[in-house]
């Protein structure tokens, strides 16, 4: 079974420390290293980490500001934030950080404990390198072109369509390469410039090749890669263009659902409704600019009351705000506010 490295990046300026570090963890993480809060949160934004390891030791105080913007990045909530901190300072700290980050070791910890813990994330479900790639392989099957995700000629992923395409039977699925379906005489220049577009700089490519089917047949094909970034060393996504397939979606995607039918009829119908009395009252003196108290005073009804049936009129209309509403009232001819 292979073992895909992790992300880690760190933030810190000790290059003793960082040094030790990927002594430790390079056999678990792809290591990337800087040294400030904004160059790290930079990076991060592009290699999406599954770990970001800050440390606050050798970072001056000012820096550390802004340190809940990465797990308020929707990019980054996945990431596993944790601060190395000074253990002098731990009262502060964790009054101060405890709720941006996911966990604070502190300098009475060794080295050793450090990699022991990082190395444990590794395992653990909470580790997300495969999150982001996972979410976007859902769409591969909503793909009539074969797909499928290579580390540089080694298939990690494929996707229905390049089942269905590929003979995969007497294969072994956990170790396929693109070159088991690639003319053995086209086998050596296949792999090579599959290892050239990996080690180059460039983010896409096409080519074209002959490539054999399930059904023993030969098929010329193009074939188009791209990386799925610059810092994700020699993993990229390849799709293959057959002459004769245009569609890139399929019609029919996912099952069919009589209850789910049901239900949005059932939806449809109650659309049409109407207010009653006292809502539209209380909408039509909304429009007029009252507040909760003036229409209390007007109505001769607690504001609570009013409060109760704003969050009808927002409940029923599918609102989000009362303003919402009233431009749905107004906009459907649900109310008349002509009539006095």
């Amino acid at each position: 079974m292979r073992t895909e490295k992790k992300q880690l990046l760190v933030i810190g300026n000790q290059p003793g420390f960082v040094s030790n570090l990927k002594e430790n963890l390079s056999v678990y993480f792809e290591i990337s290293c800087v040294n400030s809060m904004h160059s790290g949160y930079n990076l991060a934004v592009g290699l999406l980490p599954d770990i970001i390891f800050i440390d606050q030791t050798s970072l001056p105080p000012k820096s550390l500001k802004n340190i809940s913007n990465f797990k308020s990045t929707h990019f980054l909530n996945k990431c596993w934030l944790v601060m190395y901190a000074d253990d002098n300072f731990k009262q502060g700290i964790d009054k101060e950080y405890k709720e941006s980050i996911d966990e604070i070791m502190y300098s009475s910890k060794t080295q050793s404990e450090i990699f022991s813990r990082i190395i444990q994330q590794v395992h653990s479900k909470s580790s997300i390198t495969n999150y982001w790639k996972d979410s976007f392989l859902g769409l591969f099957n909503l793909l009539v072109n074969p797909v499928v995700l290579l580390q540089e000629d080694t298939i990690i992923t494929m996707n229905d369509s390049f089942k269905e395409s590929f003979k995969l039977n007497n294969l072994d699925v956990e170790n396929l390469k693109l070159t088991d379906f690639v003319n053995c005489e086209n086998k050596t220049k296949v792999r090579a410039s599959l290892r050239n577009f990996a080690h180059g700089k460039h983010m896409k490519a096409v080519t074209t090749t002959a490539l054999q089917l399930k059904d023993n047949k030969i098929r010329n094909a193009k074939i188009s890669f791209c990386k799925l970034d610059k810092m994700l060393h020699g993993q990229f996504i390849m799709m293959i263009h057959f002459s004769d397939e245009n569609a890139m979606i399929k019609e029919e995607v996912g099952s069919h659902s009589v209850n789910v039918e049901n239900c949005f009829e059932e939806n449809s119908n109650l659309a049409e409704f109407s207010f009653t009395k006292r809502e539209k009252e209380i909408i039509k003196l909304l429009c007029k600019g009252y507040k909760t108290k003036e229409i209390s005073d007007i109505l001769f009804i607690s504001p609570k009351t009013i409060e109760k049936h704003r969050a009808n009129i927002v409940r029923r209309t599918n609102s989000d705000t009362i303003l919402e509403s009233i431009i749905y009232a107004i906009s459907h001819n649900l109310i008349d506010l002509q009539h006095n």
